[in-house]
């Protein structure tokens, strides 16, 4: 890679009292930033902030030209900015009048590459995988969901065209109220599975006994929202009316087999980038996450969306205080509000458990130089690009409005992006600057590595390096375009790092609301 090496120090907006450390400093380091000299107090990794303007105690610090937290102790330029003098405070309040006062999208220029090879399904869908599913209804069918799995992968007579047999074990299912927000975010998120592109054969396996009881999730699955408009292989049983947990593996194998030539039966086929619906996500942030990785995810993004793609963003812990990014971009007040009722919704949630929502960034993202969750959200939210926000889900609601929306899921990653992947997204891209080990099925997931020394460490588990964006000066639209070429060769076929490592099968945890009883 060609290019001069960046500084030491980045302002990122006009007026920042801070700047990002673009390489580990040593305490007395004189170094110059938007036409300043700083003399550097004391040491201060990469990753974390220096501040280029005093700041009283109490005065509010802003980074990427927004509010990130509140001085706890006087600041001098050159002084290292953390937790030790950085805390959480209150931001302004967002209205659903701001919707649209961004002004008009201008789209970017679009790569000559506008196609990938999917896998057109009856009722028009696109995938980009094609695995048998089998759906747990209850956490005591997990076991015998695991086996067969396990057993027809190891029999070794599932044909190339057949991407896997995915088992969807959970830990619900059972002692939780029969009806609620809590049983139907989980049946929601089964039958989203069950419907998703990527799924050509359903094995949905009960107790018998159990709350979530077979008839009346499927149920939902011929009337509902997830009804599917396709001729879907699907076979039901239960442990109990099968005689017991061998019977039942051994009749589900027998079921896989005769379904086998009809999910078999597929191709693959040129389509446009506009079939394409990418779940947003990012996890072990650090403080190059807002520069490097995030942006450039952003820059692919729009590249999706301009061409009549979807791509959906999540974790609306981690949007809390950058929400006004969202609401200017929204395309009428309606959909404003909806986002601002999902976040009044988890104020009101963190309240009643005595939690705070700023204890979202972990000991990791702490070390890896993010102070409050203000500051990570902004980093966050650029991975949504500049597309208008045309729609809001709820957790795993299917995604049916084109173009950028965002769905409401925790920041906890792999009860994000089984939401995302029951909404229907048939990719996933996920940064990391810490290094998380996640990987999704039946939606492959792309890894973008926000530094590189991240990507040297853990060269198996990512698929890009953004780092080189601060080592070598790599603009966000190339590393943009990088990353977007990657997501349509995942799309036509090729394996991500974390397929290749067998990432999916453990990562399917739908979000638990309620009791347990």
């Amino acid at each position: 890679m060609t290019g001069t090496p960046a500084a030491a120090l980045r302002l990122l907006h006009a007026g920042d009292h801070v700047a990002i450390a673009l390489r580990d400093i040593a305490a007395g380091e004189q170094l110059a930033v938007d036409g300043q000299d700083l003399n550097v107090a004391t040491d201060v990794p990469r990753g974390h902030k220096v501040a280029v303007l005093a700041r009283a105690n109490g005065e509010p610090v802003e980074k990427y030209g927004h509010v990130i937290g509140t001085a706890t102790a006087p600041i001098a330029p050159g002084d290292h900015v953390h937790s030790h003098n950085l805390t959480f405070s209150a931001h302004a309040a967002t209205s659903a009048a701001q919707a649209g006062s961004t002004g008009s999208w201008t789209p970017p220029e679009l790569p000559e590459r506008r196609t990938f090879l999917g896998i057109r399904r009856e009722d028009g869908r696109v995938a980009t995988r094609n695995h048998i599913a089998i759906v747990a209804s209850v956490n005591c069918s997990a076991t015998v969901v695991k086996a067969i799995a396990d057993r027809v992968e190891r029999a070794g007579i599932l044909p190339d065209t057949v991407d896997g047999v995915l088992p969807l074990a959970h830990d619900l299912g059972c002692g939780m109220a029969p009806s609620g927000e809590g049983m139907d975010i989980l049946r929601r998120t089964i039958l989203g599975y069950a419907d998703h592109p990527n799924v050509g054969g359903v094995l949905a396996i009960g107790l018998g006994c159990e709350v979530n009881q077979m008839e009346q999730l499927f149920a939902e699955f011929e009337t509902g929202p997830h009804r599917p408009a396709r001729d879907l292989p699907l076979v039901r049983m239960t442990i109990q009316d099968s005689g017991g947990t061998r019977a039942t593996i051994a009749k589900g194998i027998e079921a896989i087999e005769a379904m086998l030539p009809r999910v078999a039966d597929v191709r693959r086929e040129e389509v446009p980038v506009s079939e394409l619906v990418l779940g947003l996500n990012c996890g072990g942030s650090d403080g190059w996450s807002g520069i490097t990785a995030n942006p450039a995810l952003g820059h692919a993004s729009d590249l999706i969306v301009a061409q009549g793609g979807t791509s959906v963003l999540a974790e609306t812990p981690e949007i809390y205080g950058a929400e006004d990014l969202l609401v200017e971009r929204a395309t009428d007040p309606r959909v404003a509000q909806d986002l601002l009722d999902v976040i009044a919704w988890w104020e009101k949630y963190t309240e009643s458990t005595g939690a705070s929502m700023d204890n979202n960034p972990s000991p990791g993202n702490k070390e890896g130089g993010i102070t409050t969750i203000l500051e990570k959200s902004l980093g966050a939210v650029a991975k949504g690009g500049h597309a208008p926000l045309a729609a809001v889900y709820r957790y795993a609601e299917k995604i049916d409005t084109r173009g950028f929306g965002f769905m409401d899921t925790p920041g906890y990653d792999p009860v994000s992006v089984t939401g995302l992947v029951a909404g229907g997204a048939n990719l996933v891209c996920f940064t990391t600057g810490r290094g998380s080990a996640l990987g999704s099925r039946p939606a492959p997931t792309l890894k973008v590595a926000t530094n590189s020394d991240l990507y040297r460490r853990m060269g198996d588990d990512m698929d890009i390096d953004a780092g080189e964006m601060v080592e070598h000066d790599v603009s966000i639209e190339e590393k943009g375009l990088e990353i977007y070429h990657a997501l349509l060769d995942l799309a036509s076929g090729t394996q991500s790092a974390s397929e290749e490592l067998g990432y999916g099968l453990e990562e399917f945890i739908p979000w638990h609301i309620g009791a347990v009883m």
